[in-house]
């Protein structure tokens, strides 16, 4: 049941409006932070609910609200959504963690899920996928692909998230080409698509022949790069079909599984606030349409990284790694714990542009 559509604006208008569900099902609320296209991170987050609506049936009944802002209106969605009666609402933006446990806390017999948070509670629970793992393996194939050992960056926000995979990537990329310096453009946005393109021919002037979208919801940085014959890598959703002959991959996530558990659990009684990190190894995460420009060396060595990953013989974070400051992080053979993770607030050495203050 789509409630709003189109702009933000339009999205407001409607909290007033949201329509009743039958009281016999589940009701599932669904809170995007971007537009549901044909691809991107809001795409992978409602492919996961139609995933809810086919395996559950009439069991449940699912409403949700596209291109919400991180904020006020984020707030006001969520808690609409509750005084009609869901009982589970899905949050899918890192910045709806605050309101979203503000009102799990008020709410105790409702559940929710939340994307790329860390806040716990008993009815509230964090998802994330380890696509630091899927960034190294992109990372290797840029590495391979390079011939001006420029490699950019267009990254969303500088949360844990995205500072592990890009510390991922660069650590990929630097096991098959040392030399590469990484540049990074900061948007600050999930969603600027005009930003994002202007970021890509930026890093482009400066020599960058692959382009990495990190957490770009829409083709646009993929477009620019066909356009320019320049190789792109891009998150959320397989992007082939806007680079036809650029793409060198894509980074996916299937969020399937996971809702279907939570949803099951909140029926039954037995949900609890717990962190989910789904990787390589259970299939949340992945990596489609490898370019056939690829060398066969590089292939092989991503594969056998795959694997490794996959058999949990492998973590990409694992020592020696070196800091920007040349500060070591990791002892040589250490791999950093996942609460570590969660709290990443440095980049490895080779990216040249710093965090943003």
């Amino acid at each position: 049941m789509k409630l709003t559509t189109g702009l933000m604006a339009t999205a407001v208008a409607g909290l007033m409006a949201l329509p009743a569900v039958a009281e016999d099902k589940m009701k599932i609320g669904f809170v995007y932070p971007s537009p549901i296209a044909d691809v991107g991170w809001s795409a992978e987050l409602n492919a996961g609910r139609a995933a809810i609506e086919e395996h559950f049936g009439d069991k449940v009944e699912t409403l949700f609200v596209e291109n919400v802002p991180e904020g006020p209106d984020a707030a006001r969605i969520m808690n609409q959504m509750a005084a009609q009666g869901a009982d589970m609402i899905m949050l899918g933006s890192f910045g709806y963690m605050n309101d979203g446990i503000k009102l799990a806390q008020q709410r105790p017999e409702m559940t929710f899920i939340h994307a790329s948070g860390y806040k716990l509670a008993p009815n509230f629970s964090n998802f994330q996928s380890r696509n630091y793992e899927s960034s190294y393996l992109v990372g290797m194939a840029a590495g391979d692909v390079t011939e001006s050992n420029v490699v950019g960056i267009v990254a969303a926000y500088a949360i844990p998230e995205v500072i592990g995979m890009i510390n991922g990537f660069a650590l990929g990329l630097q096991e098959v080409n040392p030399d590469v310096t990484i540049k990074v453009v900061w948007l600050n946005s999930w969603f600027d698509p005009p930003k994002a393109q202007d970021s890509a021919r930026a890093l482009m002037a400066q020599q960058a022949d692959v382009i990495y979208s990190l957490y770009q919801d829409t083709p646009s940085v993929v477009t620019v790069a066909e356009e320019e014959g320049v190789w792109v890598i891009n998150t959320s959703s397989d992007m082939k079909a806007y680079a036809p002959n650029w793409l060198l991959a894509s980074q996916i996530a299937d969020w399937s599984s996971f809702f279907i558990e939570s949803v099951q659990a909140s029926m039954d009684g037995t949900f609890e606030g717990t962190a989910f990190w789904g990787g390589m190894a259970d299939g949340t995460v992945d990596v489609k349409s490898w370019s056939d420009k690829i060398s066969e060396g590089a292939m092989a060595r991503i594969t056998e990284a795959a694997d490794a990953m996959k058999a949990g013989s492998f973590h990409p974070l694992t020592g020696p790694v070196v800091d920007q400051d040349g500060t070591e992080r990791l002892a040589e053979g250490e791999t950093i714990a996942d609460p570590d993770l969660l709290g990443i607030d440095w980049l490895v050495a080779g990216v040249e542009t710093r965090l943003p203050n």
